[in-house]
């Protein structure tokens, strides 16, 4: 069986929300208003604190690429991470990267970001592979403007992990996972080796109470 360390992206791996830093980049492109900009800031804040809606969220802000073709998304996505994310993965995150490489551990990045960046995470960062958000397409190739299911968040990130191991003989058990948020518990407590990062309040507490450890990136 093999080891997989998997990452979460946001506060993890970079310091900031990339939702965040792609929904500026669409602000200063002019494909997005600056409601649109103010209503995704506030949808990011009720998620960071785990009080947001994510089903209801998630699918109004998959209607923004409504029609818009796959292909084309994916390459913005590529273009705008190498711009302006690639350079932000903390030296930490580096680190533990280049650790589990060493280590013959597969990487693997796993977020509740969409496809599209998680695609470009992988590449730029040379990562093995990516679970994340689906956001369907018809049969040309455009975006539906839903969300697949399970949205990658919680248990969904079991979810997904689970087959993934499955379909790669991979051990969750003496495999890591790199979180910092509440809704990361599920996951933490599903591998053996869970590695907190800049936790958040909840998952703070969730931490100290059952002896995980807390790294700082």
């Amino acid at each position: 069986m093999k080891v997989a360390a998997f990452f979460d992206l946001d506060r993890t791996l970079i310091r900031e929300n990339s939702g965040k830093l792609y929904a500026y980049n669409e602000y200063r492109a002019g494909r997005m208003s600056a409601w649109q900009l103010a209503k995704s800031a506030y949808w990011l804040a009720l998620h960071h604190y785990a009080l947001l809606d994510v089903e209801s969220a998630y699918g109004k802000a998959a209607m923004h690429w409504r029609g818009v073709p796959g292909s084309e998304v994916a390459s913005l996505a590529k273009q705008w991470f190498a711009r302006d994310v690639h350079e932000r993965l903390t030296p930490g995150g580096r680190r533990a990267l280049d650790e589990h490489r060493n280590d013959g551990h597969m990487l693997v990045l796993l977020s509740n970001t969409s496809q599209y960046i998680a695609a470009a995470a992988s590449e730029s960062w040379q990562l093995d592979a990516w679970l994340a958000n689906a956001i369907p397409c018809d049969a040309q190739g455009r975006i539906l403007g839903t969300m697949g299911s399970p949205l990658c968040i919680g248990p969904g990130k079991v979810h997904k992990a689970e087959a993934f191991a499955m379909e790669h003989e991979i051990d969750l058990a003496q495999s890591y996972f790199y979180g910092d948020s509440i809704t990361d518990a599920p996951m933490l407590e599903r591998v053996g080796h869970p590695r907190i990062v800049n936790p958040d309040p909840g998952l703070a507490k969730i931490a100290r109470e059952r002896g995980w450890p807390v790294v700082s990136f």
